[in-house]
């Protein structure tokens, strides 16, 4: 069975507007998939319809067998689906602590335990515990924002574009982190825009176009596609 399931998924923002085409994808236990694809296919769209923050008007998702297509995006949590937006995902005025405290609100009697295995797994959020997320550098947020999805204890971990504007460095790390915690065992669902470093690290990998899938392979394999490469990743 697999852990997630979305199928022939219809989705938009407007009344008329419609982004996605009946796109599917779905996602094995222990996988990383990556969604690639041209600016406006509905990558961001999709993991939103996942998430439960943009309502599907046809199709069906799946979560380890259970249909939460009418979820809300609380209930989706609750589920187990964890999203880290592109932007705005830390609260910059408050702590690094105070930002994992308050995203432990499905399991809050929990949050402790989880918050010191966290400063572990990330040594540098925890020596800056203290200090407030907006004097983090942009790799740091972001590991602080991923640090904030996993206070649920998520089944799958989504993330929308986790090194836009990162260096190439901190874009570096940042990949070396989502693939340690998929090593740990969470699968991972994410779009992302340096598309040729995240498909060598994915297990496999969907081109979208126009709102729905073009094509399907491992990670590595549609990274070496000439004619992908042409197209979607810049040569």
């Amino acid at each position: 069975m697999s852990l997630l399931v979305a199928r022939d998924i219809v989705a938009g923002y407007g009344a008329a507007e419609q982004i996605l085409k009946k796109a599917s994808i779905h996602v094995e236990a222990g996988e990383i998939v990556t969604i690639i694809g041209p600016n406006g296919a509905g990558k961001s769209t999709l993991l939103k319809v996942v998430a439960g923050l943009v309502p599907a008007r046809e199709g069906s998702i799946q979560l380890g067998g259970e249909d939460v297509t009418r979820f809300g995006a609380v209930d989706r949590t609750r589920s187990g689906i964890s999203f880290v937006p592109q932007e705005r995902n830390v609260f910059g005025n408050l702590s690094i602590a105070e930002n994992l405290e308050i995203s432990a609100y499905r399991d809050s009697g929990d949050a402790s335990r989880r918050i010191e295995e966290l400063y572990e797994r990330y040594p540098m959020l925890a020596g800056k515990r203290r200090d407030l997320a907006r004097t983090l550098s942009g790799g740091q947020r972001q590991i602080l924002a991923m640090a904030m999805g996993l206070m649920t204890a998520p089944k799958l971990l989504l993330l929308d574009e986790p090194t836009a504007g990162l260096s190439p460095r901190a874009a570096d790390e940042l990949f070396d982190a989502i693939v340690a915690l998929n090593r740990g065992g969470l699968p991972i669902l994410m779009v992302e825009q340096h598309a040729v470093e995240a498909l060598a690290v994915s297990t496999r990998g969907y081109v979208l176009v126009s709102g729905k899938e073009s094509a399907e392979g491992p990670g590595p394999q549609l990274a070496a596609d000439p004619e992908i490469r042409r197209l979607f990743l810049g040569g």
